[in-house]
């Protein structure tokens, strides 16, 4: 009888041991980064403004807060709360109920939640030396009911539309990213709905604390130099 012929040996594959590439370092990284520039612009030994740090947990309601800044320049800061952070922007002449108005809103670095109860005096000669005041805050929502991926998608594309819920701002909203060079430039536009007001000047009329009740001026002569409104 003829020898059988030989079957081939099975190769055994082998396992390519992983190669180290410090991933655990690389997502460290990028979780410690999203309040990097907020952090590296404050000596937290000087000012009393909280340490930007992301909360683990993570609320249902996303909360928006406006504070009237008298720094450099008189502005409100408008944040809304998104991936962990406060989105910011400086808006110069602060919001309008009149929806031909668009207000310019200047993007800057995102704030840490726990800054939404900041009201006192930043120090002098530090970043944003001056008074802070909790003019509005609340929560919000996308105006379409997407959710968060909906305002992820709008904040990307340049088109955040939005409905507040505050003590003193509410109805529909929209912010537009300008195409400039440079620093985002947005535009703060109130949509036309039953909360729209082209009469009334918000900002004139309202001059106290949303928290303390009181004004700019008895913020600033205040013993401390920042105090927690929470």
């Amino acid at each position: 009888m003829p020898a059988k012929a030989k079957t081939p040996a099975k190769r055994v594959a082998r396992k390519t041991p992983a190669k180290k590439t410090g991933a655990k370092k690389i997502v460290a990284k990028k979780r410690a980064t999203p309040l990097a520039e907020y952090n590296a612009k404050r000596d937290f030994t000087l000012t009393k403004e909280p340490a930007g740090k992301v909360p683990r947990t993570k609320t249902k309601a996303l909360h928006f807060v406006i504070q009237k800044h008298a720094a450099s320049h008189l502005h409100f800061d408008f944040r809304l709360e998104l991936d962990g952070v406060m989105k910011s922007w400086a808006v110069p002449k602060g919001p309008s109920l009149d929806p031909s108005v668009r207000r310019l809103a200047m993007e800057v670095e995102d704030h840490p939640i726990s800054y939404n109860t900041f009201e006192g005096t930043i120090p002098q000669g530090e970043y944003g030396g001056g008074t802070v005041m909790l003019w509005d805050r609340g929560t919000y929502e996308a105006e379409d009911d997407g959710g968060v991926e909906a305002l992820r998608e709008g904040y990307e594309r340049g088109d955040l539309k939005f409905v507040l819920k505050g003590k003193r701002l509410s109805g529909s909203w929209v912010l537009v990213r300008m195409k400039r060079p440079g620093r985002p430039q947005w535009l703060l536009i109130k949509h036309d709905d039953q909360a729209a007001d082209r009469k009334r000047d918000i900002t004139a009329e309202i001059t106290t604390s949303v928290a303390s009740k009181r004004s700019m001026e008895q913020i600033a002569s205040g013993r401390r130099v920042w105090r927690n409104t929470a």
